[in-house]
């Protein structure tokens, strides 16, 4: 244990104390607005239809943009593009909230939410970009590497751990507007505070000629985005079953804690990956991580008592961080130098995709099978994720890249390559 804690402050001297505090409020926000404006809108218009679309419009623009805007980030900096994101989506969830409480319709709610989901600045995916580029430069191992993979995963988990927390508070306390004014807020100060930060200026962008060449992207990579959106259906069919039993026993108050208590464990998990001895491959920890996520999820289909419940999600919490941590791992070893910000936020989209056709699909067989059949969508996706990583050929495309970093004229140094 104390060896961990050691490589946990190198991973924090990469970027000085400042920086991990600054992504870590800049995510809030992202984990605040889908259940925010799910909140604020049905609280305004009455109406629990009207408040799912706005909510899968921000998704649907979440899911379509976070790519793209990777993609810009990759050939431009993250300076310019996080700081013109940060400032339109603060605006964009502003005018979400006035829209919402001038009781405007159905069409411009969803435009709106759309155009909050579409420019969400990636402050996640682009810090996770940022660190392992600097460890990179800084000449460090792959434990090092790994750690730093595992100390960006535990930030998201808390993130969304506290982000609906926060708006559930703020709700209670006073309106769901008043939770979407601080991620306001906290973009605007935030997010810029991010993007002007001095590590921006050392991920450099792409040359101008890579940038023109479409890189071919290994198939692995695409195996592991899929297990993303299937990682993003075992969150949401896990919230719709358990907000269907707790509802069940007369104690929906208590959904959120139990999503706290999973997303608590889960991030304790995240930062033990650090202590995963460097001999055991990432191909290794992937099909691991996936065989316990199927194995831990199938008692959710017996689970009828809300202490019972606790105690599934939460060691079922145990396998969610090293299984996103372990794809975002393989991601950065095998997609092309030119494309790092772009990969991991195709998959934080993935996430978001995936929960929320997860939770509209779950959802309504909740209606009428109870929480077990929502579970079943999660068992499903947990076992489809376990198929994919004892199937996909992780291990010869990192060897491909690494291959291709060893040549004399590859665009990346030596160092850049390593194999799973």
């Amino acid at each position: 244990m104390p060896g961990t804690f050691h490589t946990y402050r190198k991973v924090v001297a990469l970027t000085g104390p400042v920086l991990p505090v600054v992504s870590f409020l800049g995510r809030l926000p992202t984990a605040m607005c889908q259940l925010g404006s799910l909140l604020l809108v049905a609280g305004t218009s009455g109406s629990l239809a009207t408040a799912g679309l706005v909510g899968g419009a921000l998704a649907a623009g979440q899911t379509a943009g976070g790519p793209l805007l990777g993609r810009v980030a990759d050939r431009h900096g993250q300076r310019t593009v996080v700081l013109a994101a940060a400032l339109v989506n603060a605006v964009a969830v502003a005018a979400l909230v006035v829209a919402a409480l001038g009781h405007a319709g159905t069409l411009p709610l969803a435009l709106v939410g759309a155009l909050a989901g579409a420019s969400v600045p990636q402050v996640g995916p682009m810090a996770r970009t940022r660190s392992v580029a600097l460890a990179r430069r800084s000449g460090a191992d792959e434990r090092l590497i790994g750690a730093v993979l595992s100390f960006e995963g535990t930030l998201d988990e808390v993130s969304f751990v506290l982000g609906p927390a926060l708006v559930g508070l703020a709700a209670a306390l006073a309106h769901p507007a008043a939770a979407l004014l601080a991620a306001v807020a906290l973009l605007a100060v935030c997010g810029t505070w991010f993007a002007l930060h001095p590590t921006a200026s050392r991920v450099r962008p792409v040359s101008r000629q890579a940038s023109t060449v479409r890189t071919s992207l290994p198939g692995a990579v695409y195996a592991l985005r899929t297990a993303m959106v299937l990682q993003g259906a075992m969150f949401g069919a896990s919230r719709a079953g358990i907000t269907a039993l707790t509802e069940r026993l007369g104690r929906p108050e208590q959904a959120g804690l139990v999503h706290a208590a999973m997303g608590v464990m889960s991030a304790a998990a995240g930062l033990a990956m650090a202590a995963v001895p460097a001999r055991i491959t990432l191909t290794a920890r992937w099909r691991a991580a996936t065989a316990t996520l199927t194995v831990l999820s199938v008692p959710l289909l017996c689970v009828e008592s809300l202490w019972a419940l606790y105690a599934v999600v939460v060691v079922l919490g145990v396998a969610y961080a090293p299984h996103l941590i372990t794809i975002f791992g393989l991601t950065e070893r095998i997609v092309p130098e030119s494309r790092p910000a772009e990969a991991v936020a195709f998959l934080t989209s993935g996430i978001v995709g995936g929960q929320a056709l997860a939770l509209a699909v779950s959802g309504r067989l909740a209606e009428g099978g109870g929480a077990p059949a929502a579970f079943a969508v999660a068992v499903v996706a947990a076992t489809l994720c376990a198929v994919l990583a004892w199937t996909a050929r992780t291990t010869s495309a990192a060897t491909a890249k690494t291959a291709g970093a060893a040549k004399p004229d590859a665009a990346a140094p030596p160092d850049c390559a390593r194999s799973v």
